[in-house]
């Protein structure tokens, strides 16, 4: 495993290129199974999320590939790349990957590729709608609390599936309809939980959808620009769709999906992590590709802490593909923020605000409603010198006015953004360990940021244990060498 070697005290200065929405790429992805025809995702980030989901994918009887370098059946793209060596640029923006099915008899997404990460759920309403049978294993992810499928497959019972649950596997079969052919029929679904609507729910049951029988109406559903930009991409396909975006979104079934050829949206969360990085380093920074319409909450909010976010381009320019400058106060002001589904301000920027106003001046308050166990990266911020108390779903984060550099543990990908954020404002050096949790939703954060002036390395582990060993028996030597004289 790598960790980040971080000298801190940070200036940056340049600019940075935002990629496309991991949370957008991956329900996109498992779409390409409604059809037999190609699908082509373009802007689709190198990540080890992507990657888990094309060697998914391949199992299922895909042919996976990005643009002029075929990988068929060669079970995924390793870390997160195609093929074995590095990319020449670390930024995937124009990267195209195709898709397209060649055998659909597989059905089983096995548990250990499934576990790594949650988004493989979203092969199952594809499966269903296009094959109608599916085995899916309960799926993994990040250790930020409990996220149930039940809404998924609430939804996908109401429309006829007769779903189990058999050796750690969701098993689903679709009804038998006209013609002896497996189909799932429109219905009326609530997708309502107990901390608000699902996205990725709402992507499976809107994908299942699309190839059932008759008319299906969600109420309730995830209203996120990702759920938007994967109802784009299925209306292309061919799918009737009303609603992609709203909390009612109407679909009325077709027989066949074709193929497409979709530019994935930018990654809000990318870009957001981004600003923050340049608040948290009191730099002027410049963002390429912003979705900024995306991003009103979180904007509110930063530029309550004195952060400014300046449009470069005069005149009309798309609002979710903006330059922006980013700059900010010398002296940051504290906030209150709540996490909210879509519009309001996102969970998976949480963690890096909460990093932010750790160098406020003053009492923060920040409350987490939607996984309100998502804060494990307290601890390691205070390991650093953080003021912050938690109580339940809420923090209360005293600004201090230095951090101090310290070896931390990432737990999940949006605490590995937090605790790299901690390390570039703080004084002295920073280890974060464990930062293949980050590889999992930022394409080489490290390359990124050294472009724009940062000291951070990426090393692997078992250098860093000798480098350790080493200081200490520099160390230790130098302990015996003043005792002897």
């Amino acid at each position: 495993m790598d960790a980040f070697v971080i000298q801190g005290k940070a200036h940056l200065s340049g600019s940075v290129l935002v990629n496309g929405s991991k949370n957008a790429a991956l329900p996109q992805m498992a779409a390409a199974l409604l059809t037999a025809e190609p699908v082509t995702i373009t802007d689709a980030p190198r990540l080890s999320d992507l990657a888990s989901m094309g060697q998914l994918l391949e199992e299922l009887g895909c042919d996976v590939e990005e643009a002029g370098r075929a990988s068929p059946n060669t079970g995924g793209v390793k870390n997160g790349y195609a093929g074995t060596a590095e990319p020449a640029s670390h930024r995937s923006v124009g990267r195209r990957l195709r898709i397209q099915t060649v055998d659909e008899t597989a059905t089983h997404a096995r548990y250990e590729i499934v576990r790594t990460m949650r988004a493989s759920i979203s092969v199952l309403g594809p499966l269903l709608a296009r094959r109608g049978v599916a085995r899916v294993s309960m799926p993994g992810g990040c250790a930020i609390g409990d996220r149930p499928v039940d809404l998924h497959l609430r939804g996908l019972v109401a429309m006829g599936a007769d779903i189990n649950l058999c050796s750690g596997d969701i098993t689903a079969t679709a009804p038998v309809g006209a013609g002896g052919r497996r189909r799932l029929k429109g219905a009326r679904i609530f997708l309502g939980g107990p901390f608000g609507s699902t996205v990725l729910g709402t992507a499976n049951i809107m994908s299942a959808a699309t190839l059932a029988e008759g008319t299906t109406v969600i109420e309730n559903a995830a209203c996120e620009p990702e759920v938007q930009d994967l109802g784009r991409m299925l209306t292309a396909m061919g799918a009737r769709i009303e609603g992609a975006g709203t909390p009612r979104i109407v679909i009325e079934g077709v027989e066949e999906l074709g193929g497409v050829d979709h530019r994935v949206m930018p990654d809000r969360i990318e870009a957001g992590t981004f600003m923050m990085i340049g608040a948290i380093t009191n730099s002027q920074i410049t963002i390429e590709n912003c979705p900024l319409d995306a991003l009103m909450a979180v904007t509110d909010r930063l530029e309550r802490i004195g952060v400014k976010i300046t449009v470069r381009e005069p005149g009309w320019v798309d609002p979710m593909r903006v330059r922006c400058d980013v700059t900010c106060d010398r002296t940051l002001n504290p906030v209150e923020m709540t996490t909210q589904p879509y519009p309001g301000f996102p969970t998976d920027l949480q963690a890096q605000l909460l990093a932010l106003l750790t160098i406020a001046e003053g009492n923060s308050v920040v409350t987490e409603k939607i996984f309100p166990e998502r804060f494990l990266h307290v601890a390691e911020l205070t390991r650093m010198g953080a003021s912050a108390f938690r109580q339940g779903p809420t923090v209360v984060v005293s600004g201090v006015r230095r951090l101090v550099g310290a070896p931390v543990m990432a737990s999940d990908l949006r605490a590995s953004a937090c605790l790299v954020m901690a390390g570039l404002a703080a004084e002295g050096e920073t280890i974060v360990r464990r930062v293949y949790h980050l590889d999992r939703g930022y394409e080489r954060m490290d390359l990124a940021l050294r472009d724009m002036g940062a000291e951070i390395e990426r090393i692997d582990d078992r250098d860093l244990e000798r480098r350790e060993e080493e200081a200490v028996a520099a160390s230790t030597a130098r302990i015996h060498s003043a005792l002897a004289g």
